[in-house]
């Protein structure tokens, strides 16, 4: 057999993980050392049948809303649901019944564990977060289609479902997880799905995403193998191209967070070996000029952000409102150091700023408004301290 079709995709990765549901599959795990002490509260049957290649939950916060994409049996859900507290919410997101049974049939036993009960499982599609699946199921039972006639009622009720009740609403998300299931999306929805990533995220939301790449294209006949697709191998996006699929969403700050050295596999000698992936929403918004600069500390010579913003070391490069609330939080807030005027712009004052092109911001722009007196050296140190 060869895959023709995305739908030939789905088929084949939905039957190898409905049978890995009910027995571990040891090829398609991969060697990763989590943190035990989140482990303990669950069954062995969980941990035997998970198949990840990173670990996205030490990206979890205390009170965020949590999105696992291709949960699986549930393994990272409950692990975030421990990071996340009382007040975090965990939504795991699967499209195989059996993986889903496997993980709700523990929720309460883990739930009472943790001593907190905000983890659940909806059966839908990572590349299309709109569409509840089990929602759907149920209208059709009650609205069996069996001509055209049906078939425009059934889209139309996929419509309202989308826009009323949809799987995932619009920027309803803190943190967007993923291990080791968006190379299993067929090549065709992979550009939705990272799409559908950036819909759901809040504004300052992010996303850690782990899974396996390849330091090469693979090529058509590989693509094509079944065995192959569904074990992680033929679906791997060649590493430049998986984080440019973050920035081309509209995602900013892409870092490789973690990358293994020695690969997962090698398959005509090209290299597949996991690696995490961590970006964050937030950046859209107008361009207004309040006299603020940033200074980039190095070590480079000078770096380039997403928007093609040219940062040179040690300069003060003029940034509107926008950008510079951006580089004073993460992931740059590190690298940067923030200059502000002495008068602030009042927002109603600040007038358009051209981020089309990069210029410095003079140290004596940043003090208009206000006459400096003198101050001799030694005179600015706190009352007691000492200088030198």
């Amino acid at each position: 057999m060869t895959l023709q079709s995305d739908r030939d995709v789905l088929n084949v990765v939905r039957d190898r993980y409905s049978k890995g549901a009910e027995r571990q599959v040891p090829e398609l795990c991969c060697p990763v050392d989590y943190d035990a002490s989140l482990l303990a509260v669950l069954p062995e049957e969980i941990l035997e049948r998970d198949y990840g290649c990173g670990d996205p939950s030490r990206f979890v916060r205390p009170g965020d809303v949590v999105l696992d994409l291709g949960s699986g049996a549930g393994k990272i859900c409950y692990m975030a649901s421990q990071l996340a507290g009382a007040e975090g919410r965990v939504i795991g997101v699967d499209t195989t019944d059996e993986m889903l049974a496997l993980a709700r049939a523990h929720q309460k036993t883990v739930g009472d564990k943790i001593g907190w009960h905000n983890v659940e499982f909806r059966r839908g599609m990572i590349q299309d977060l709109g569409l509840d699946h089990e929602r759907l199921a149920e209208w059709i039972a009650r609205n069996p289609v069996t001509d055209l006639a049906g078939v425009e009622a059934l889209r139309a009720e996929e419509a309202r479902l989308r826009t009323t009740e949809p799987l995932i609403a619009d920027a309803s998300v803190d943190l967007v997880l993923s291990n080791c299931v968006l190379n299993l999306v067929a090549d065709g929805d992979k550009e939705r799905l990272f799409r559908e990533i950036y819909r759901v995220l809040a504004r300052g939301g992010r996303a850690a995403i782990s899974d396996i790449v390849s330091d090469e294209d693979v090529p058509a006949h590989l693509a094509s193998d079944p065995e192959l697709w569904s074990g992680c191998i033929s679906g791997a996006m060649r590493e430049d191209r998986f984080l440019q699929a973050f920035a081309d969403a509209g995602l900013y700050g892409v870092r490789v967070a973690a990358y293994q050295q020695e690969p997962w596999a090698v398959v005509e000698g090209i290299e597949f070996r996991s690696m995490t992936v961590v970006a964050y929403n937030g950046k859209e918004g107008a361009c207004q000029d309040h006299n603020e600069a940033v200074v980039y500390n190095g070590p480079w010579k000078q770096v380039v952000d997403d928007d093609g913003h040219v940062l040179r070391r040690g300069e003060r490069m003029a940034v509107c409102r926008r950008t510079f609330e951006i580089y004073t939080r993460e992931p740059y807030a590190d690298q940067i150091t923030p200059v502000t005027p002495l008068v602030p712009i009042e927002a109603g004052d600040a007038q358009v700023f051209d981020c089309t092109r990069d210029t410095n911001r003079s140290a004596r722009e940043t003090k208009l408004g206000i006459e400096r007196s003198d101050v001799a050296p030694g005179t600015s140190c706190s009352p007691g301290g000492d200088c030198c």
